[in-house]
């Protein structure tokens, strides 16, 4: 149940294609190949009021924070946080380049007790795995 949810400054609409970042970290996501395919959220939410730093309107951020269910040790969620972290830091080089910016990604785990969930998409991916 990896889920990912991208909060971005409103600022970055002409400066980066959200389409693309969330495609990225989906990618990302499926490289490190401990997330169930069924399982990846990715979505971005545009943050239209915001304040950042001294104030300045041109600043800009953006924060992701990955919700995941138990059962993942330490290492191999630190090993697929820095891939997906390198990934989406990589592709935003140019507005780090061209202006002042933050980026930002934490992991939470759910606790199994208090997460409940209803899927029926892992079945169907194995459906069309299965016949073609």
């Amino acid at each position: 149940m990896p889920h990912f949810t991208i909060e971005y400054s409103a600022n970055l609409d002409d400066r980066v294609d959200m389409a693309k970042v969330v495609e990225i970290v989906r990618k990302a996501a499926v490289e490190t190949g401990i997330f169930p395919l069924g399982g990846i959220r990715v979505r971005a939410i545009r943050c239209e009021h915001y304040a950042i730093a001294d104030g300045r309107a041109q600043h800009g951020f953006l924060d992701m924070v990955l919700r995941l269910g138990e059962g993942r040790d330490l290492a191999t969620r630190k090993k697929a946080g820095e891939h997906i972290f390198e990934a989406l830091s990589d592709h935003l080089d140019p507005v780090f380049a061209a202006s002042k910016f933050a980026l930002s990604f934490d992991m939470q785990i759910n606790d199994k007790e208090t997460s409940w969930k209803r899927n029926n998409i892992h079945e169907a991916l194995k459906a069309e795995a299965a016949h073609g």
